[in-house]
């Protein structure tokens, strides 16, 4: 009982440890959880784990008693007669020992009362496919989660892209004005009025490129989810760093990838051990009663009877498949460790990407904070010039490209720097939902 209680307390610890390392909006958190009562690839794994708990119930009941009826009726022709003397003065009569019709009913009942080791081999086996839908059904979750805070972030992304556009198009409106009134004094020429006009329209076909891609990411949104509204505005994803093979211990942990790929190595070890049973003897006892005619030396008569009786099965030879299906089996339980360890080289390297992704991201959103500053002074230079007549209509188009092309170079740091710590949550099989 201490045991596990201690073993409780540990658990509730190690949940409390993840659930500390990692921040989610509550936003994100229910979109989710939505998806997961949404999205029909999670049903359908909910729906395997049933059918696999109906297959161990199956197994379980395996080796109960059988009992059925049975009914049979044939018409013999021809009728089945010998002469014996009959009487004291030697006269001959027809003795029948088959009757014309041969009828009878009974009840069969049969039993396996011993199978050395089958029946318990085939329930470990039931119980590691259950486990494994389980499984399947948090690894399905775990997907989802994902898809859906990548879109969550994708449309986070894509509407501060567009306010950069409207900061944008305003600008260049607000330049536009003043072209239009140096126009009207005299003070400017009309290819500076359609320069700016040709800038501001190719905004606006970038702003309508991006809301399209938007509008998109909203539709993948229902998709995954039913839902089409979010009201998230920040980056604010975050998790705690952590040393590559520390990252990778957690995610042999927590991730439901590793523990699948666990039940296939363990599914195929109960492969094994059904198999190697194949040859092993079996002891079953039958027992029948019912009623039946054709007992002499009255044929016709139905008479109540019954049998009971203990067989013995012992497989002797088969042409060496059982031997063949064992070195078959212990190919499969070879082949799946090897996947295992294909699949934490995949992780190591994954979780090694995701970590260089983070710090570098990290960096970059550092250096670029300056060149905004830098390019935002620029740009109320250069305005401020070309409302005097100092400036072109070419100097103020690039000073307001190079702070677009600043801020949006930032807003991409941060968009991968968010994603690149969704896919190290992901890969450490973080539940941050």
């Amino acid at each position: 009982m201490k045991k596990i209680f201690l073993l409780f307390v540990v658990v509730l610890t190690s949940v409390g440890y993840l659930s500390a390392q990692i921040k989610a909006n509550d936003e994100l958190k229910g979109l989710i959880n939505n998806a997961f009562g949404y999205f029909p690839n999670v049903k359908e794994a909910q729906n395997g784990a049933t059918a696999a708990q109906q297959r161990l119930d199956l197994t379980k009941i395996n080796n109960l008693p059988t009992v059925s009826g049975s009914a049979s009726y044939t018409y013999i022709q021809p009728k089945i007669v010998l002469p014996f003397p009959s009487g004291p003065n030697g006269e001959v009569e027809d003795f029948q020992f088959a009757a014309v019709h041969d009828y009878g009913a009974a009840i069969n009942g049969s039993y396996t009362v011993l199978d050395f080791g089958r029946l318990k081999a085939n329930i470990e086996k039931a119980k590691t496919d259950l486990r494994y839908s389980q499984h399947n059904i948090d690894f399905s979750k775990s997907t989802l989660a994902f898809q859906v805070a990548t879109t969550y972030y994708n449309i986070i992304f894509l509407k501060k892209a567009i306010d950069i556009q409207d900061s944008v198009i305003a600008f260049l409106n607000d330049n536009r004005n003043i072209v239009e009134s140096k126009l009207k004094n005299g003070d400017a020429i009309r290819v500076d009025l359609l320069n700016i006009q040709a800038q501001v329209d190719i905004e606006t076909n970038r702003k309508v490129d991006l809301q399209n891609s938007l509008q998109k990411q909203i539709n993948l949104l229902e998709y995954e989810t039913g839902d089409t509204t979010t009201r998230g505005t920040n980056f604010d994803f975050d998790l705690s760093l952590r040393q590559v093979e520390d990252a990778l211990v957690e995610a042999q942990t927590n991730n439901p990838d590793f523990m699948l790929a666990h039940d296939r190595i363990k599914q195929a070890q109960d492969d094994l051990g059904v198999t190697k049973l194949t040859n092993r003897p079996y002891v079953n006892v039958g027992a029948n009663v019912g009623v039946k005619d054709n007992y002499v030396p009255n044929v016709n008569d139905p008479r109540f009877n019954y049998n009971a009786g203990v067989s013995l099965h012992v497989p002797i030879y088969n042409g060496g498949r059982t031997r063949q299906q064992i070195l078959l089996a212990e190919t499969n339980v070879k082949q799946n460790e090897l996947a295992e360890e294909t699949l934490k080289n995949n992780y190591r390297k994954d979780i090694s990407q995701a970590l260089t992704d983070i710090r570098s991201n990290i960096d970059r959103i550092r250096n670029t904070q300056g060149q905004i500053e830098q390019n935002k002074v620029a740009q109320e230079i250069t305005a401020s010039q070309f409302k005097n007549g100092v400036a072109t209509n070419l100097d103020l188009t690039n000073a307001s490209t190079n702070l677009q092309r600043a801020q949006l170079t930032r807003l991409q740091y941060e968009y991968q720097l968010c994603l690149a710590k969704v896919q190290l949550a992901n890969l450490s099989g973080y539940q941050y939902w």
